[in-house]
């Protein structure tokens, strides 16, 4: 039996607060709360005298203030960051500038896929294309300081160039966007591809992490089990579409309003391109048949 999928939207630490989480971490809440945002940005310090900062966010001078207050007169030997949207790389830049750390982690912003013939990005604002990595970490690199390693775990999907960081002194993953306990990982294409954001949530089954602090909210303390409900959850939602196409609805406004009923206006437009991730994927395997382009405005039929 699939294990039931439950998210925790109770998250009381407010943006501006440093917080220790653990003997090596910290965290502190950017003010950039949203829809696709939860309460915030969650910038990780890890390390005492010798620090790793993790997404420093956007670039809010007051963020970024509050990350180098919180440092004091320790070293910040590395800026990593996980994936290149503007809630979480931005504010990379002038904390290099200011601190001369380098800007460690994800390569730069880059699609999954290119673009169809006059297909437009409806993700063209969300990508942070100045970002350019000091040093990009591939699957299983390192970086380290007095006290702590962080290893790159390569998790494309929420975007084609997604890193997690796993701290393995305290059996930690810093899971960025592709697993969170508030809410699932957003995926749209062109910058997102489901295909690989499931074959990332298989790789992270496999592995003994005990617990992830991810991109936005609070921890997940139970991975393992998280992670399996994840994939449930995304096996059940692709089996909606199908039975929606099944049943006659051709066009991804049809399968929206049907898979997601009573969903808030202001998230309709995630939630179209999240079921065009699953029909692109549905189309490469064989299950479902594309009349004409796959994409938002096409017509689809049972296979």
């Amino acid at each position: 039996m699939d294990e039931p999928l439950t998210f925790e939207t109770t998250f009381d630490s407010p943006a501006g607060l440093c917080e220790r989480l653990s003997p090596r971490v910290r965290r502190i809440v950017a003010g950039n709360g949203g829809p696709m945002t939860f309460t915030g940005t969650c910038t990780y310090l890890v390390g005492t005298s010798d620090i790793a900062v993790i997404d420093p966010g956007p670039e809010d001078p007051a963020h970024l203030e509050t990350i180098r207050a919180a440092i004091g007169d320790a070293r910040i030997s590395a800026i990593l960051v996980t994936h290149t949207h503007r809630d979480h790389s931005p504010g990379a830049r002038p904390l290099a500038r200011a601190t001369g750390a380098p800007i460690i982690g994800c390569g730069p912003h880059r699609p999954a896929r290119p673009l169809d013939t006059g297909e437009a990005n409806r993700m063209e604002g969300a990508g942070d294309r100045e970002h350019r990595p000091e040093r990009e970490l591939g699957d299983g690199e390192s970086v380290s300081g007095e006290g702590w390693t962080l290893e790159a775990v390569a998790t494309p999907g929420h975007t084609a160039n997604h890193l997690a960081f796993a701290l393995p002194e305290e059996k930690a993953l810093f899971s960025g966007d592709h697993v969170m306990a508030w809410s699932t990982s957003f995926v749209g294409p062109p910058d997102g591809d489901m295909a690989a954001y499931m074959r990332s949530l298989e790789k992270l089954r496999a592995r003994d992490d005990a617990i992830y602090w991810p991109g936005h909210g609070g921890p997940v303390r139970e991975p393992a089990r998280f992670v399996r409900a994840l994939i449930a959850h995304r096996r059940q939602r692709e089996a909606m579409i199908l039975a929606r196409i099944a049943a006659g609805d051709h066009t991804i406004v049809q399968i929206v309003a049907n898979v997601y009923p009573g969903l808030a206006p202001a998230l309709i437009g995630a939630a179209s391109l999240n079921v065009l991730a699953h029909i692109e994927d549905l189309v490469a395997r064989g299950l479902v048949h594309a009349q004409g382009a796959v994409g938002l405005e096409g017509s689809y039929r049972p296979a």
